[in-house]
């Protein structure tokens, strides 16, 4: 039975939306003003690890997870989807109360350690989501983790269950009723009545039907289900204590797990962190949505506005926009132009076809691009062609674009030809990359004999987002919150606010009465390892500073670096991380890295050139952002 009902396939992800932060920015710690270089800035100190007495698995997690008898993997080979790469399947307990009761089936990938001889253990990775594939990150370890942790460690990636190749949620009998359930949430959020009608209505018709259809697995999905499979795995695989690596929400699953099972940890490294109290809400912080409290939108916003300011600074000959008039000024008017009227164009190679942006889609574009620590170039490419296209609707209309926003005249004819070609390869990139994404998946899948007969990472991504967190009651009410958000971070507020209102509670009813919600204080047996990144749009660099500041025995690793998470970014950060991974050592107190790339630092005509000579030995991590429908980088 096993592998052959595995189930999404490895790195599809076509869904709803875009990305998730944090909060808790004290006075102290607040990151500095966006017209200061932020180099004058020192990492934040946190409470150091003492030696004291840590805290214990409680009683009542002993007896859940320690009374399911240990599985017995039968490995084969899965070259297909990795080099020398090993899967398995096993049955874990739906629910650890009863863990005699149904199962569910888990799947992972692994790939052994280089030097079996001096093997450390087993590591186990996490991409985030969540949603993300366990496999497809482990599959891709040897691209980008080092080679002395790739000698040490069994690297093991599991799929959450309910997700990818593990047993999947369904909350709906067939994909023709998914599509048309969920077809009012086709935009990155609503911005006109009309839309924020059919939004609500499918995210109404969402809720209802995993409360029904897709139980009981989609009741069974927290990520606490998630940290107890992932203990019963840890000691399947022989290893005493936990070894762990993750990115995005994978980070609030490694803090689930430190606060539920403390003493198993031997190594627990975040990157690219998640403010756990935001994420699964207090009772007094329920009236606001889940994906509001975690300050993602904020997270963008100043990442957005880093950008432009950088921009400014260089000029015009590191930065197109600069050459246009103040880069922050043009991208306001662009913005406020679109949300006034969508921008209606073709590409002169393929005229029959229409392209209509609008400011969601803008919004959605420059966020997949800042996840990318070199997105600041591909921010400023994108809003000057935009720009152009703008003053040449304007030209065409005989009306005056803005002058308080750019000093330049209309474009000529043939930039604007090149605005529209670029435009055009720039909206279809997303689904080019998903339809690779799937020929490729379906190519291994065959040939691994895995079977994907329903795409569901819709279902994947709210089934955990829903059962761990609380959230308003009424999805009629997310617009209202979303106004509110937009005040603080326009457009990226609403893009983050709308990706939880499936969770309205009055329409999402499945519930794991087992889901954690804290505390998150627990001092764990040896430290943690919490890495934030300045400038990352998706999971605000407070989240790290917040978990780093609740967990009395973790160490705050900073990173002033672009794009989504740190690993990856430069030699200090990938360094440290590894060092800690391998030895249990933590960075000292106060560390402080710089990303290798940095916005506009190379005039525009060298850009090739630098781009070749910035590339890292390794590639980065293939990070899934908290939201749903997104794709990993790669």
């Amino acid at each position: 039975m096993a592998h052959k009902r595995l189930g999404r396939a490895l790195g599809m992800a076509t869904a709803v939306g875009l990305l998730a932060g944090t909060a808790f920015i004290s006075p102290a710690n607040a990151a500095p003003p966006l017209t200061k270089e932020i180099t004058i800035l020192s990492a934040p100190a946190v409470q150091t690890a003492k030696k004291s007495t840590h805290n214990t698995t409680s009683k009542a997690e002993r007896k859940r997870v320690d009374g399911f008898k240990t599985p017995t993997p039968k490995w084969f080979n899965c070259s297909p989807l990795a080099p020398g790469a090993q899967c398995a399947t096993v049955k874990l307990p739906l629910d650890y109360d009863n863990p005699r009761g149904a199962k569910t089936e888990v799947a992972m990938l692994r790939i052994k350690a280089k030097n079996q001889k001096k093997r450390i253990g087993t590591l186990f990775v996490n991409p985030g989501g969540p949603g993300g594939s366990g496999i497809q990150i482990a599959a891709a370890a040897p691209d980008f983790l080092s080679p002395k942790v790739l000698d040490r460690f069994d690297v093991v990636g599991v799929d959450p269950r309910g997700t990818n190749f593990s047993d999947n949620v369904r909350c709906w009998k067939n994909l023709g009723v998914q599509g048309t359930a969920l077809d009012g949430m086709n935009v990155p959020y609503p911005d006109t009545a009309k839309e924020t009608r059919a939004f609500v209505k499918s995210s109404k018709a969402f809720g209802k039907a995993c409360s029904t259809t897709g139980k009981p697995l989609s009741a069974s999905m927290s990520t606490a289900e998630v940290a107890r499979d992932m203990d019963v795995l840890r000691r399947m695989v022989g290893d005493k204590q936990l070894t762990y690596l993750g990115f995005s929400y994978g980070s609030y699953l490694g803090t689930v797990y430190a606060n539920m099972f403390p003493d198993r940890v031997r190594a627990v490294a975040l990157d690219g962190v998640l403010d756990p109290v935001a994420w699964a809400g207090t009772s007094s912080t329920t009236g606001t949505p889940q994906t509001q409290r975690i300050k993602s939108g904020e997270g963008a916003e100043k990442a957005i506005r880093g950008i432009l300011s950088r921009c400014k600074k260089a000029g015009k000959d590191y930065c197109q926009l600069a050459g246009q008039g103040d880069p922050e000024k043009l991208y306001r008017t662009i913005m406020a132009e679109l949300k006034r009227s969508p921008l209606v164009f073709s590409d002169p190679d393929y005229p029959e076809y229409d392209y209509a942006l609008t400011a969601a889609a803008q919004t959605a574009s420059l966020l997949s691009y800042m996840y990318d620590p070199q997105g600041s170039t591909m921010v400023d490419g994108d809003l000057t062609f935009v720009l152009q296209m703008l003053q040449d609707r304007a030209a065409q209309k005989g009306t005056t674009f803005p002058k308080a926003a750019t000093k330049t005249k209309a474009p000529s004819k043939a930039k604007m030809t090149v605005a529209r070609k670029a435009l055009a390869k720039s909206m279809r990139a997303v689904e080019a990359e998903e339809k690779a994404a799937a020929k490729e998946t379906s190519r291994k899948a065959a040939a691994t004999g895995f079977a994907f007969p329903y795409d569901n990472s819709p279902e994947a991504f709210q089934s955990v987002l829903c059962t761990d967190s609380r959230n308003p009651a009424k999805a009629d009410n997310w617009s209202r919150y979303a106004a509110t958000a937009s005040i603080s971070a326009p457009g990226f507020g609403q893009l983050w606010t709308w990706a939880s209102a499936p969770c309205a509670s009055t329409t999402w009813k499945a519930k794991d009465e087992d889901s954690y919600k804290g505390p998150f204080t627990r001092r764990t047996k040896n430290p943690m390892l919490v890495v934030g990144n300045y400038w990352d749009p998706a999971t605000n660099y407070s989240g790290a500073q917040k978990v780093a500041t609740l967990m009395p025995n973790s160490r705050l690793l900073s990173s002033n670096s672009w794009g989504h998470t740190a690993y990856g970014t430069s030699k200090c950060v990938t360094d440290a991380m590894d060092r800690y991974l391998l030895t249990k050592q933590v960075p000292a107190v106060g560390k402080l890295c710089a990303g290798d790339v940095q916005p506009f630092t190379e005039k525009l005509d060298d850009f090739a050139d630098q781009r070749r000579k910035s590339s890292p030995d390794r590639q980065l991590p293939p990070v899934v952002p908290p939201l749903p429908g997104a794709l990993p980088r790669t």
